[in-house]
Formats: C-alpha cells, structure tokens, sequence
C-alpha cells in the first residue's frame, strides 16, 4: 500500500488487489454533527444533491456516467463523514475518481432538483420512522446526546428539510469539501506508484489553490447529559427495546478494542453470540438481538437492541442484564477468550477480503488517524487483549449507573 499527501493538503491510499473490479472512494470529514447554524439533516441533503448536476455535467448524464460502463456510484452520510464512492472495472477506474473529484468540487444544485429531493428525503424520514427498530435507535442516541450536535438525526426533520435552501447547500459545501478535510482512497488491481500519480493529478487539477489555509471549525466537545429511562407508547405489534450508555472513542485505544470484542461477544453478528444463544436459541424470546458499538471521535455509543413480546419486555431485559453481571464479574476462561479473538478475526479478514469494504476502511482510518492502520497491528491489539481487560470493558461500559434504557411499546 502506498499513502500521502497531496500539495493542496488531500490525504490519500492505494492498495493493489487482484480483482477484476477497481474501487475509490472520496471521504470528507463533515457530517451531522457539523451543521451548526445550519439546517438539521443538510449534511444528508447534501450527498443527496450532489449527483443532480455540476457545471459540466447534467444530473442525467452523472446517473449513467458509471452505469453504462457496468460500474455502480453511491454515496452515504453518517455523524462525521460524507462518503463518495465507486465500483468500476479496473480499466475504468480513472473514469469513475474524476467524476467523484467533479461531485465535491464543482455541484451546481439546481432549484428545481432541490425541490425534488426534499421530497424524496421527506418520504425517506417516513419510512424510516415506519421500522420501530431503526426509529429506537435514533431516538436513543438523541436522549443519550441531547444538548449536542451528535444528537442530530442524520436525515434530519420533516419540517427541517422543507427550510433546506439553496445558498445553504453551496455554502456547506464552501465551507467544508476542503481538501485538507478529505482523503481518497484507491483499492485495485494496478501498479501503486501508477495509480499514485493519477490522485495527485486528480488532486491538483479540481483543487489548484492550498486547501490547509481552510478553516476547519471546531466540533464541540462532548460531555454526558445524563441516564433515563422512558417508556413511549408507539401503539406497534411488539415492544422495542434498547439499552446502553456512552463508550470509548476512536482514540480511547486499548478501551476500544476491548469493547469491540466484548460487543461482538455479547450480541455480534454470530448465532452464538451471547445474548442471542440465551434470548433467541435457548428461550425464543426474541426474533433478533443485536449489540452494537459506534465510535466517534470523541465519544461513543455501546447498545444492545431487541424486539419482542410486549409480555416479554422484563424478562427480557432481566436476562440481558444477568449475562451483562456475568461478563463483568466472571473473566472470560483462556479457552473461552481465544475462541472470541478467533471468531472475531476470521470475520474481519472476511470482511476486508471486499475491496469495497477495504476502500471504505481506509478513508475512514485516514481522517481519523491520519495513516492507514496496518491489518496485522489490528490483529495484534485484539490478540493482547486479557480476559480483565474484557471484564472491566463491560464493567465501564455497561456499568448500571451508566445504562439508559428506550422501549417503544
């Protein structure tokens, strides 16, 4: 892998692949959390209006730019990031880093088309709140940040979307498509040092004026506004539950590897996840339970989500809390810990074996730490990790003055 910066600030990663496919993507450091004295949700409108036209390109010819030549153009928002990105054969690949580089730098957001995609947005929201397991979340994270920016629903509000106007739109993206805000990143089958020329001339041809002079804000800082604990009646067929607190950011470094793996333990993505073993398999309490871990840089969200019966609610949550007890006060057996650290590697190699998957990673990994973490330090943080240091993770994380708790009934 070959990595840097450009001349106007632009970080940037190659990686050669053996794939037929060529992956880039464009990753910009602003997301929800940073619309201070704007509109709620224009981080999210934003991506959305990017692809409705620049000043070379029409919003029709940008939908069929990559299509035509079996490549695929998305885009997506979260808190800290809007990401841009492409799949394309590898001949193609040049094709598809101009047209993200054309998106960020030079959108035109016809009135007519911002009209359109509130309306889509809006439509989006709807269906959004129709999924009581999506809805809990966002709700969840708005008591648990509430007072902060992070707090924010991504898609923003009804009402908030419809006050989204133009100047706005160009005025975010003024302030913060920076270069020294950005990095891009390559994953295909290409010589590095080929594919490293191409960004840099990327980079100096759409940003020909120093980006580090832009000036980046500062996100405010984060500080807990406190637990609860709310029961709110949605009138749905089965109750939602949620529970957890804040957890380590992504520079807390050994407390969030260790609450990676606790949380994959106690309800990752394995049948034989924890909670899932107890709530699902053994008693069949639950369709699903999941626990989910979101870092931000500075602050966390450590969670564990389920649905079931209405009749079902405190047995459930007495069963989670129970295996929660366990965790924090039995330390995991040596043989019990390495088949963790075992099950949780093989899912990551699996997972990075995507090229789009490693593109994505990479840009992340490049905003908030400036490098590309190596796979095999990864590796090795989680192979350090002690049954303690697991024990005291669900001790800080889950601890019960900390926990909040959401049911929708």
């Amino acid at each position: 892998m070959t990595s840097g910066t450009t001349e106007c600030g632009l970080q940037y990663a190659v990686r050669r692949s053996g794939t037929a496919a060529g992956y880039c993507a464009l990753s910009i450091k602003c997301g929800t959390r940073d619309e201070t004295g704007y509109s709620c949700g224009l981080a999210h409108f934003v991506e959305h209006t990017l692809f409705k036209g620049t000043t070379k390109k029409s919003a029709e010819t940008i939908n069929g730019y990559l299509d035509r030549l079996g490549g695929e153009l998305n885009a997506y928002t979260t808190k800290e990031e809007i990401v841009l990105h492409a799949t394309v054969l590898k001949e193609d690949l040049n094709k598809a880093a101009g047209l993200l580089f054309e998106l960020a730098t030079s959108p035109t957001f016809p009135a007519e088309e911002i009209e359109t995609e509130k309306g889509v947005i809006i439509d989006e929201i709807r269906s959004y709140k129709d999924s009581p397991a999506e809805d809990i979340y966002d709700r969840f994270e708005e008591m648990l940040f509430e007072g902060h920016p992070l707090s924010a629903p991504i898609l923003g509000t009804k009402a908030s979307v419809r006050k989204i106007r133009r100047s706005e739109t160009e005025k975010f993206v003024r302030e913060k498509f920076v270069p020294g805000k950005m990095a891009f990143t390559v994953v295909a089958d290409m010589d590095e040092a080929t594919m490293e020329k191409a960004v840099r001339r990327l980079a100096a041809k759409w940003f020909p004026k120093n980006g580090q002079a832009a000036n980046e804000g500062t996100r405010p800082a984060f500080s807990p506004a406190g637990t609860f604990d709310r029961t709110i009646n949605k009138k749905n067929h089965q109750a939602n539950c949620i529970i957890g607190s804040t957890a380590p950011s992504l520079y807390e470094e050994k407390a969030r590897i260790a609450t990676i793996l606790l949380c994959n333990i106690l309800g990752g993505p394995a049948n034989n996840s924890v909670l899932n073993a107890e709530l699902r398999e053994k008693r069949g309490l639950v369709y699903g339970v999941e626990c989910t871990y979101t870092q931000y840089s500075d602050t966390g969200i450590a969670a564990i989500s389920l649905g079931c019966d209405k009749d079902n609610v405190d047995k459930c949550m007495e069963i989670v809390m129970k295996e929660i007890r366990r965790m924090q006060e039995n330390p995991m057996t040596e043989r019990r810990l390495n088949a963790a650290k075992r099950q949780i590697l093989g899912q990551m190699a699996i997972s990075s074996d995507s090229g789009e998957s490693q593109c994505l990673s990479m840009g992340k990994s490049l905003l908030a730490y400036g490098c590309v973490i190596p796979d095999e330090e990864i590796r090795e943080k989680i192979e350090s990790l002690t049954a303690e240091d697991i024990a005291e993770a669900a001790r800080t994380v889950f601890a019960e003055d900390r926990l909040s708790r959401l049911i929708f009934v």
